[in-house]
């Protein structure tokens, strides 16, 4: 017997100045069921969120919720009405107690005084019942992301929410963490409360998902059972056109690993106290280099230490055989290194300035204060990284905050690329963005190593590193554990030197 209809909406539009963000699209969410709302980067999930939490005004359609036509005002007035949202990034208050966070601007009193007694016990037994079992009057900050995630699902179950939005929960969850959510997203979902779950992770999509809805291009593909859609035609669908181009292998494969490629960098016996322990590395032009290991490895921390992020205590780095000292980012751009970090949201993306602001500020920085780059040289230069990375924006004045995730990714490697350097180090480029996305990006990482360009290259997704990567440095618990080039490379012995050490 189907479950009866949660939230309807109907005919959804919504346009803003020179895009057509929504166009007649429908979604139907049932009581107690996960249901993945899908598509690439700009196919209009984030805007469909948004008209129903009320961040966006609905320009024409219906929204229904529990048979009730519904027009949510802000979200707050959503909150009200019992949709509560929980975002990628975490929108809590870190300096905050855990339970302050679920309470925060609804405190209960006593004798007109917060009664933090009664805070404090709610609280502990609300996460008791996700299974989460932590000192509730710590501050948020003193707990990992999974937790501050779960703290804020807790604070959204607990407004009696009647549907949960879950807005790429797992991105920055391990494979344990993403149980655990799975778990409760279950154990929520046989109460009856409906979830609705973006994400690009697609095996997590069939791991938990009943039913799939697909946007592209703001325009409704369909709603599939997810027990009945294929992934391989799921990914067809979001993208509008046949996985096979996406499939094979991109990196170079024209034997030509015998030929002695140029050391651009070298680290040698590199220590940075608190971050990475010593290790030596080569970095070479004409190839991509993969930082691999688990969450936590030392991955990001060794391409900050080559960036000058973060200090290095001993030993030497060398630019084409010359000692260098990057004591700060700047030492290392103006060296031609280029970095694009993990957390675009907090350390790149310039929100409220223009793409072209975005793309010229790397620029900008390493040509220095008395080398104003003109208003007509900022436009040239922005168009050319629009056309050539293919960023989807109405023009170039447009702020980047209102650019798609995918695109917003693109200018910040348009940023770089404006630099013309000769060591691009990208930490997850390809984080949260679509598979279409993904597939360009991957290439464009390829094509400039041929370019002999050198590319630093770090993923949590093991297939695309096996795409890309021409030699992998492994990293377990801040440490180097090795090496694998050419036909070395391979899944299984990349864990294998994560579980085993250093043997191969």
């Amino acid at each position: 017997m189907t479950a009866k209809p949660l939230l309807t909406m109907r005919k959804i539009y919504k346009v803003f100045p020179g895009v057509k963000a929504l166009s007649d699209v429908d979604f139907t969410l049932r009581s107690g069921e996960i249901h993945a709302l899908l598509g690439e980067n700009g196919a209009g999930k984030s805007t469909l969120i948004k008209v129903l939490t009320g961040v966006e005004k609905l320009d024409s359609g219906q929204i229904e919720l529990s048979g009730e036509e519904i027009r949510t005002k802000s979200p707050k007035h959503a909150q009200e009405l019992g949709i509560s949202t929980v975002y990628q990034e975490v929108n809590l208050c870190a300096n905050l107690s855990v339970a302050e966070n679920i309470f925060i601007g609804r405190e209960p009193k006593k004798n007109g005084m917060i009664d933090w007694k009664t805070i404090n016990s709610r609280t502990k037994k609300l996460l008791n019942k996700l299974n989460i079992d932590i000192d509730v009057t710590q501050t948020l900050s003193h707990y990992s992301v999974a937790v501050q995630q779960m703290v804020a699902i807790a604070r959204a179950i607990d407004v009696e929410a009647k549907v949960l939005i879950l807005d790429e929960p797992t991105s920055s969850l391990d494979a344990t963490e993403c149980e655990k959510l799975f778990n409760v997203m279950n154990q929520l979902k046989s109460e009856g409360m409906g979830i609705v779950f973006v994400t690009h992770f697609l095996d997590q999509v069939y791991a938990v998902s009943d039913r799939i809805t697909i946007l592209r291009n703001g325009e409704l593909v369909g709603e599939f059972l997810a027990a009945e859609l294929p992934k391989l035609e799921l990914i067809s669908k979001m993208i509008g056109k046949g996985y096979d181009v996406l499939s094979e292998t991109i990196k170079n494969t024209d034997n030509d690993q015998d030929i002695e490629k140029q050391v651009y960098l070298r680290a040698d016996k590199v220590l940075s106290i608190g971050n990475i322990k010593e290790f030596t590395l080569d970095v070479k032009k004409s190839e991509v280099l993969g930082l691999a290991g688990l969450l936590g490895s030392g991955r990001s921390e060794t391409a900050r230490v080559i960036f000058g992020a973060d200090k290095v205590s001993s030993g030497t780095l060398y630019i084409k055989g010359e000692k260098v000292n990057l004591g700060k980012p700047l030492d290392a751009i103006k060296k031609g290194i280029a970095y694009c970090p993990e957390d675009r949201k907090t350390d790149a993306i310039l929100g409220n300035l223009s793409i072209r602001e975005n793309i010229i500020v790397a620029l900008q920085s390493k040509e220095g204060m008395f080398k104003f780059i003109g208003r007509k040289k900022q436009e040239e230069i922005a168009d050319y990284y629009i056309k050539l990375l293919q960023i989807k924006t109405p023009n170039r004045e447009q702020l980047i905050k209102n650019l798609s995730g995918g695109n917003q990714q693109k200018v910040i490697l348009a940023r770089w690329l404006a630099t013309h350097p000769e060591l691009l180090i990208l930490d997850e480029p390809t984080r949260g963005i679509d598979i279409g996305t993904k597939a360009e990006i991957q290439q464009l990482v390829v094509e400039l190593a041929h370019g002999e360009m050198a590319v630093i290259f770090i993923s949590s997704e093991m297939d695309e590193m096996l795409r890309c990567c021409t030699r992998m440095a492994v990293f377990s618990e801040k440490q180097k554990l090795g090496e694998l080039e050419g036909d070395e490379i391979s899944e299984q012995k990349i864990m294998k030197m994560i579980a085993g050490g250093n043997e191969r």
